[in-house]
């Protein structure tokens, strides 16, 4: 079963971590308390209410506490934020990734145990969301809209395994580029006979369509 994942606050980041995380066939529900907002995503988000995310009744009416990852985009109020985080904490959500606008706000949301920090001014909506749903993915680089660069923990499938005989360029029309090692020496412009060892992490470049297909293909 995939993981389900709830959304709360939908600015610019959140509403892209949203975007992204529907792009990728995962769950999602969505809190904001602007109306407007709400509107906005309902076309986009089956589950999208408005509500008052500080509020716990509110938030167990809504099944919240059924998601596997909440993902606190709060950015204009710092309170409702930290709420909001240690709320979802106590109700016992497994994961819980907060968005911190200053170093305050992040040493503060580390304090109430958020499992990820995110600082928005490094790391983008795509990115997490990326990040968030694969345990593979280890960093992920748009280079323009359509194109990026992702590091992947190569997965024990691949192990001993040459680049020819995992043929990743021919089954998911990614590119290889580079192969990190567990000893941080890095092979640049891998050969076709270099075999992928335990602890890999493979430096790939590809359509964003193509590098969702092999995160997912690596996944199954």
């Amino acid at each position: 079963m995939k993981k389900q994942f709830i959304v709360i606050g939908l600015g610019r980041f959140g509403g892209t971590v949203a975007r992204t995380l529907i792009s990728l066939g995962y769950e999602v529900m969505a809190i904001d308390r602007d109306i407007r907002k709400v509107q906005d995503f309902s076309s986009i988000i089956t589950h999208v209410f408005q509500a008052d995310s500080t509020d716990e009744k509110v938030l167990k009416e809504l099944g919240v506490s059924n998601m596997d990852h909440a993902i606190v985009a709060i950015g204009d109020d710092l309170q409702a934020s930290i709420l909001t985080s240690l709320i979802l904490k106590d109700m016992g959500i497994k994961k819980v990734t907060a968005k911190a606008t200053s170093e305050y706000h992040r040493r503060v949301l580390e304090r109430i145990g958020a499992d990820h920090i995110i600082q928005p001014e490094r790391d983008t909506g795509i990115r997490v969301a990326h990040q968030i749903t694969s345990n593979n993915t280890v960093d992920y680089l748009e280079l323009s809209p359509d194109f990026s660069l992702v590091e992947v923990l190569a997965p024990k499938a691949m192990y001993d395994k040459s680049l020819k005989a995992i043929n990743i360029r021919a089954k998911y029309g990614c590119n290889v580029v580079a192969i990190k090692r567990k000893d941080n020496s890095m092979i640049v412009s891998p050969l076709a006979d270099d075999k992928i060892q335990e602890g890999d992490v493979l430096v790939m470049i590809g359509s964003n369509q193509d590098i969702t297909r092999f995160e997912k293909g690596i996944a199954e």
